[in-house]
């Protein structure tokens, strides 16, 4: 896996997103759904409520960078103590001096 983020073929900023098929059904309804109320619009109504969904990714993305964020550093740590277990345990051989 290091190998493979190194040489850039694993991407942190990119996750494989797997919808389940209710997914796919909520996310066809709202198309409809928005399909319909921006035919019903004005011209300019419609320009506006097209900016919509811009404003809602723009809203929560910091939450989302504070989420990738924290989720890794638990990772990190987590790796950080199965290391030291695993050293303890003899299955990790220890680090001499000049390591």
């Amino acid at each position: 896996m290091l190998k493979d983020l190194y040489f850039g073929k694993i991407s942190p900023w990119e996750r494989r997103k797997v919808h389940s098929e209710e997914q796919r059904a909520i996310s066809r309804t709202i198309e409809v759904e928005e399909k319909y109320f921006a035919e019903k619009m004005s011209p300019d109504d419609r320009e506006r409520f097209q900016k919509l969904p811009a404003l809602y990714a723009k809203l929560h993305e910091p939450d989302e960078i504070e989420l990738f964020s924290y989720s890794l550093t638990l990772g990190m740590l987590l790796m950080t103590d199965v290391l030291e277990v695993a050293e303890t345990i003899g299955v990790w051989p220890e680090r001499s001096e000049t390591d």
